[in-house]
């Protein structure tokens, strides 16, 4: 037997249904929004690779400086801590500028500087040794080489002298300032007795 719905039950039954409806789609909404949620937090959150980059760029825009060593005739030789786009000027106003013996024009002070440069201002007479074509006056007056102002190439043509105890020569001129006796010569590494008297009548100061 088919049963009816009175006019008082159905009304009751759709309204069950409603609310039923209404819960399921509260919850599709929830989630959806959770969805949402959690997308945003993946979007805000910087890559590794950004995080680098702005810490090597950070460090890229640092200060940075060089260290020099000024010596010769200036005012106060030593080594100065100046800007990494410094020039020679730079360094010599820094060291007191040069002495009134110094050569003013032998140095190109527009030059750009870089870490661990040594600058040695020479005097005026130094200056005025050097010639043409790599010799210097003195050289050319008496053939001997000058020990404070001969270039690698010059110092290689004295006997038993080739390119590693040249360079240690000139090592050796730049650390002292220069020799004060031809005998010096032979506290050189590699220069004993036998390669100084070869050379003790080819070389002065």
């Amino acid at each position: 037997m088919r049963k009816t719905w009175s006019m008082m039950e159905l009304p009751a039954f759709f309204v069950t249904a409603l609310f039923i409806a209404i819960f399921v789609l509260g919850l599709n909404g929830c989630g959806t929004h959770s969805g949402e949620g959690s997308e945003l937090r993946e979007v805000s959150t910087p890559t590794e690779e950004e995080t680098f980059s702005d810490e090597q760029e950070a460090v890229t825009s640092g200060p940075q400086s060089i260290f020099v060593y000024v010596c010769g005739e200036v005012n106060t030789p030593g080594v100065y801590e100046l800007p990494a786009d410094s020039r020679v000027y730079e360094a010599v106003d820094a060291a007191g500028g040069i002495k009134e013996t110094g050569a003013y024009a032998y140095l190109n002070q527009a030059e750009k500087l870089s870490d661990g440069q040594k600058i040695y201002v020479p005097s005026q007479e130094e200056a005025l040794a050097q010639g043409g074509d790599g010799q210097s006056t003195e050289e050319l007056s008496d053939g001997r080489i000058n020990l404070n102002t001969a270039s690698k190439e010059e110092l290689m043509t004295l006997s038993g002298i080739g390119e590693v105890k040249a360079e240690a020569i000139l090592r050796y001129r730049e650390e002292k300032g220069g020799f004060t006796s031809v005998e010096e010569l032979k506290g050189i590494e590699g220069i004993k007795e036998g390669v100084f008297n070869k050379v003790k009548d080819q070389i002065k100061i």
